[in-house]
């Protein structure tokens, strides 16, 4: 026995500040609709989204939120020109592709309430490129916890060890490793060489 750990086989990659972000940031998204009331529904909604993360319907959640703030916006409207305002990062669908082409099982990790998934499936590509998806919305459990990583091993077949998640929330990154995964903190904004680095520390020769 010589206590050595057992090869990756798979990297489980956030969406948001990992393969995606939101132009501006969230604030600067909603402004134009709420104005000085952005903070606040950002805020209310820490706590009021977390049942859809793990598989309630948002937009009932957003619409009687926009209610209790007295703003007039549709919801539907809103989650349109907001939470789908995405912008896919080309350096890391080029990271994707260059781990899969390693042998790699590439998949996506992301807290997501269900439109958002759906949109996300829709419209983003993500479908065709990874290998599988583990949105929270279709798990009943959300990162960081346990019930969460617990489900995507399942589903891979695959020993906590053998499975690396790269992830742009320390919370997430802290709960991965406390079930025994590898993980990694890493945002868009320390550039794809870094994880590239912080990759191969895990895969030695």
């Amino acid at each position: 026995m010589t206590g050595e750990r057992p090869p990756v086989r798979h990297v489980l990659l956030d969406a948001d500040g990992v393969m995606q972000d939101l132009p501006g940031g969230w604030r600067a998204a909603l402004d134009p609709f709420l104005g000085e009331r952005s903070e606040e529904l950002l805020g209310a909604l820490a706590t009021d989204e977390q049942a859809c993360l793990r598989g309630e319907p948002f937009l009932p959640v957003l619409d009687d939120l926009l209610g209790r703030l007295g703003v007039d916006v549709p919801a539907a409207e809103l989650h349109a020109a907001v939470w789908e305002r995405i912008a896919v990062a080309p350096g890391s669908v080029a990271l994707v592709r260059e781990l899969r082409a390693d042998g790699l099982g590439v998949h996506l990790a992301t807290n997501q309430n269900p439109e958002r998934a759906a949109y996300m499936r829709q419209a983003l590509g993500y479908g065709d490129l990874f290998d599988g998806a583990f949105y929270s919305c279709e798990m009943g459990a959300a990162k960081p916890e346990p019930a969460y990583f617990d489900a995507a091993l399942a589903a891979l077949g695959a020993a906590p060890d053998e499975v690396v998640l790269v992830d742009d929330s320390t919370r997430n990154v802290d709960g991965a490793r406390a079930v025994g995964l590898r993980a990694e903190h890493w945002h868009l904004d320390h550039g794809h060489d870094v994880l590239r680095g912080l990759l191969a520390a895990h895969r030695p020769g």
